[in-house]
């Protein structure tokens, strides 16, 4: 693939099928569709070449176009639960490669289920990657709670709870000092990634990827009905705060 140098494309990947909320992308959150925030953060950090949103749905398109977004049309068979986001990010990058000859360096993706990324957190991990020329992503991410932690997660067979790791949880008697109970992080809210590194390690999280650690609250994602009290109960309490605040 032509690629152009140096340039850093925004990806806003917005389908219209959610099992969770119908047209989960397009919920009210604290009076605007929840997908404008990504549009916000985007335009709060002013530097992307192009900004995108990859979908299949009409509404959301409609929304794009308020919100100055170019629209990608996204194939239906890429809207389903299970579409991995790398078929996605393939898709609009082979199409637009076709269409125009070339593609961006850098490749960006804001997950619009994420109402809380901020204009520096888009800053700061394209910037770690720019400087790092060995790495192939840069990624947001948020330090697990304790009782969120891998070595403490169960999982329920047969009607019986076990632990998924009984052997990490038997050693682990001081969760605070023991080795196996620390560094464990979840995706925060935004991603960063060398389109080339994408394609080839088949991934949008390529390696090796520069971590950039956010605050937990700020990885909020809204996946259910309830989630938007949680949301706005995260906002009340000044534990996150919006891109247009």
């Amino acid at each position: 693939m032509k690629i152009i140098p140096g340039a850093v494309w925004g990806l806003i990947p917005a389908r219209g099928g959610s099992q969770s909320i119908p047209l989960k992308n397009l919920t009210p959150f604290v009076g605007r569709p929840l997908m404008d925030f990504q549009a916000l953060a985007a335009n709060g950090y002013g530097e992307f070449t192009r900004l995108l949103c990859s979908t299949d749905n009409q509404e959301i398109a409609d929304r794009c176009a308020t919100m100055r977004l170019e629209v990608h049309s996204r194939p239906i068979n890429l809207g389903a639960d299970d579409t991995p986001m790398i078929a996605v990010v393939e898709d609009l990058m082979h199409d637009l490669h076709a269409q125009e000859g070339a593609i961006a360096e850098y490749l960006a993706v804001l997950h619009p289920t994420s109402p809380f990324i901020l204009p520096e957190h888009i800053r700061w991990a394209i910037n770690a990657l720019l400087a790092d020329g060995n790495a192939a992503s840069a990624q947001t991410v948020v330090p697990c709670p304790r009782h969120h932690h891998a070595n403490a997660q169960r999982q329920i067979a047969n009607g019986e709870v076990r632990f998924n790791i009984p052997e990490r949880n038997a050693v682990a008697a001081n969760y605070n000092e023991h080795e196996d109970w620390a560094n464990h992080y979840a995706f925060g809210n935004f991603v960063v990634m060398r389109a080339e590194a994408a394609l080839e390690q088949q991934t949008i999280f390529p390696s090796p990827s520069v971590p950039i650690e956010i605050l937990f609250a700020q990885g909020f994602d809204l996946e259910k009905p309830d989630d938007v009290k949680l949301g706005q109960a995260l906002l009340a309490a000044g534990l996150a705060e919006l891109p247009n605040s």
